[in-house]
């Protein structure tokens, strides 16, 4: 489950203090919009990089990107794409446009590849729909898939060799993820050239054995049409999945056999810098012990490196496993208590751990061979751990030199050079609102901004946004929470007010963080000018505090983060300022589960709730995610059903507002149909909403102003 991103929505004005300016009209409008820095690729020199405009793809210098009347020194392919990808030595372009979604990352399109060189466009495949072209090393040959199959098209003859034929909707797939591992590992193309171009590795979905969920889609259909597709649930029957070399020489495709290493999920494979060794990541159903191994394609010997443990769950949706120049590579792991780097020589055998303290590691860049330097983001700021927080670092693969690169206090992230001579720096805080900035990573100096935004951050004030502040809350039993507290301009600490709780509180996320507005924050200023206080808590089982903090919460999902809403609200209902008659909750999704939770739970604190798509009974959502913190179903009933909303409706005292899309692909509204007639069934009154045929998102068109409206009317009538 991946948090699902919620817009920002705003309703007309009510009774506040003072006249209501940030509108629905304001924000649809653009008047609060950030400008950003979108769809800029590092070109191999490092010094010049590439970006998608209205033109086509124009080739600029780093440092022009300063000047705010850049000019291009080259359009290198004229026309409108929706995207674009380059070979390895920039002579091939390969560009897309008529796209169309399948699920949350997958889409087809209609590709081209653009010869620099004798100016030459190329279609795809005839032009038919595919998924995922991937340039072999030397550009000679483009594998990419379409209808369930894998093909492999020449760039100089056009010529296309079929890799697999037995691709079939719902039962098998070659080289693309099934719905499950796109969802929960959040990529799609599961296929890899060699170094060479001689071989393509690929991961086959036997699917057929999955059970099918069904999703009717109503409007515009005298009779509904359904979504039909392969949902595995906890506890069910996954895809059968194999691993499988096909050797362009032989035109031969040979199953890899895995048996001498955990084999139940392949979350990733990827060739190493030697032609012949394929480097795989498998892992168990209960993703607490991953292999990790060398597959030699020539000898067909399969050798494992070792196998990484942890006694409640290992992030396979995150892995990282990158090869440099020499054939050693770099992985992350847990095994310390926090995310850290550790080096691994060409050998496979563990040369030492890179990073060290008690603070994470939450994106790795990269290394540069020529300063023998490594790239990452963490939450240490000068070697203590800001859980709020992301600093740019280097270090040398040994330990030693570690250089903050970064320096303003908030959120950074890093989008570096080829050759890392630069990196493009975007900035934010509580206070500011996003700044991109070209920084000098030998020097750490920082060339200018490239966008400020101040221009919003002054059009808010303008309209009378309110104050957003960081805290720790401390609950009774001594648990300490990152959260963040939204008042109005005008507040009065004389007063007592309203408090509307938002959380998200999924394993591993973070809503409480030291940057801009998070997607909820106008709607939550908007509450704020109608007199309310929003207040979000990250408690125990969300990331970025260390290992025992985020897994606290294994195999018994809503428990302790529960727990720790009612705590909390019990903390907030002593505050001088809060009418403790009157508070509620909100979340989406995970968030959506935890609020009707919270609710029923704690019915001696909170007022009101408001549920949106929820995960009702994790009996309903899927394996991978599920079964990674919780075990199965069959394992685990307890873990599943004493957390379980459905069967605490008794308990429910205030107001509920449950609300979820019809064609949720993702969290079934069958979570939401049956909580709802658990609720009838307890006789307990509440409000309900669906979305025709809308998905997890909920929007499109009008809807969201219809939803974010609801919600506004309820909070205002019962809160």
């Amino acid at each position: 489950m991946k948090k699902s991103i919620v817009g920002f929505i705003l309703l007309v004005a009510g009774s506040g203090a003072f006249a209501q300016e940030i509108t629905l009209e304001n924000i649809y409008g653009g008047k609060y919009r950030e400008q950003s820095l979108s769809g800029v690729t590092s070109m191999n020199d490092g010094e010049h990089y590439t970006a998608l405009t209205s033109k086509g793809i124009e080739k600029y210098g780093y440092r022009s990107i300063l000047n705010k009347s850049k000019v291009a020194s080259e359009v290198i392919v004229s026309g409108r794409f929706d995207g674009y990808d380059t070979s390895s030595d920039e002579r091939y372009v390969l560009v897309y446009k008529n796209t169309n979604s399948i699920y949350r990352h997958s889409f087809t399109a209609s590709y081209q590849v653009y010869d620099r060189q004798t100016q030459a466009m190329k279609t795809i495949f005839n032009g038919k729909p595919v998924q995922e072209p991937l340039f072999s090393p030397d550009a000679s040959k483009i594998a990419f898939a379409h209808e369930n199959n894998l093909y492999i098209q020449d760039s100089k003859t056009d010529a296309v060799v079929q890799v697999t034929k037995d691709g079939e909707k719902n039962k098998i797939i070659n080289g693309i993820n099934d719905w499950v591992y796109e969802e929960e590992f959040g990529f799609v193309r599961n296929f890899d050239w060699n170094a060479d171009g001689t071989a393509l590795a690929f991961v086959r979905f036997d699917e057929s054995q999955v059970k099918e969920i069904n999703i009717p889609i109503y409007y515009k259909n005298l009779y509904p049409q359904e979504l039909r597709f392969k949902y595995p649930k906890a506890g069910e029957v996954n895809s059968d999945v194999t691993l499988h070399i096909y050797s362009l020489g032989t035109k031969n495709t040979e199953k890899v056999n895995l048996s001498g290493v955990e084999n139940y999920y392949i979350p990733k494979i990827t060739f190493s810098k030697q032609s012949n060794l394929l480097a795989i990541a498998t892992s168990n159903r209960h993703h607490n012990k991953v292999d990790v191994a060398f597959y030699d394609i020539a000898s067909k010997k399969l050798n494992k490196l070792f196998t990484e443990t942890n006694k409640a769950w290992i992030e396979t949706d995150n892995l990282t496993l990158e090869f440099l120049p020499d054939n050693s590579f770099v992985w992350t792991s847990e095994r310390d208590g926090d995310n850290h780097i550790y080096y691994y020589g060409a050998n496979g055998k563990l040369i030492n751990q890179v990073t060290k303290g008690k603070w994470e590691v939450t994106n790795y860049y990269g290394f540069n061979p020529a300063t023998k330097m490594a790239y990452f983001q963490s939450t240490a700021n000068n070697g203590n751990r800001v859980s709020t927080e992301r600093q740019i670092y280097e270090i040398a693969l040994n330990g030693q030199k570690m250089r903050m690169l970064t320096h303003d206090t908030g959120t950074n992230s890093a989008a570096f050079s080829k050759n890392y001579s630069y990196f493009i720096n975007t900035f934010s805080s509580i206070q500011s609102p996003k700044k991109i900035s070209l920084i000098e990573t030998k020097s750490a100096k920082d060339l200018g901004t490239i966008v400020s935004n101040d221009q919003v951050k002054q059009t808010l004030a303008n309209d009378n946004i309110g104050t957003k502040e960081l805290f720790v809350l401390t609950s009774a039993q001594g648990v300490q929470m990152n959260a963040y507290s939204i008042k109005p301009k005008n507040f009065d600490p004389s007063k007592k007010y309203p408090v509307l709780m938002y959380q998200y509180s999924g394993p591993g996320s973070q809503s409480v963080s030291n940057s801009w507005n998070n997607s909820n924050d106008y709607w939550h200023q908007m509450l704020a000018q109608e007199g309310y206080i929003v207040i979000c808590v990250d408690g125990r089982g969300t990331g970025y505090k260390g290992e025992a903090f985020k897994k606290m919460t294994y195999l018994e999902l809503g428990k302790y983060e529960v727990e720790d809403q009612i705590e909390a609200a019990k903390v907030i209902a002593n505050y001088p300022y809060v009418d403790e008659n009157r508070i509620g909750i909100w979340g989406w999704s995970y968030g959506g589960f935890m609020a009707a939770n919270v609710l029923f739970k704690g019915n001696d604190v909170f007022k009101a709730a408001i549920s949106v798509a929820p995960v009702t009974n994790w009996r309903f959502y899927d394996t991978v995610y599920t079964e990674r913190f919780m075990r199965t179903p069959q394992e685990n009933a307890s873990g599943y059903d004493d957390n379980s909303p459905i069967n605490h409706v008794d308990k429910l005292k205030g107001n509920f507002l449950l609300v979820h899309g019809t064609a949720d692909d993702n969290v079934h509204a069958q979570n939401a149909y049956e909580l709802a007639e658990a609720l009838v069934q307890a006789n307990k009154d509440f409000e309900m909403a669906y979305y025709t045929d809308k998905d997890h998102g909920i929007y499109g068109g009008n809807t969201r102003i219809h939803l974010y409206r609801k919600m506004t009317n309820f909070i205002k009538k019962n809160l």
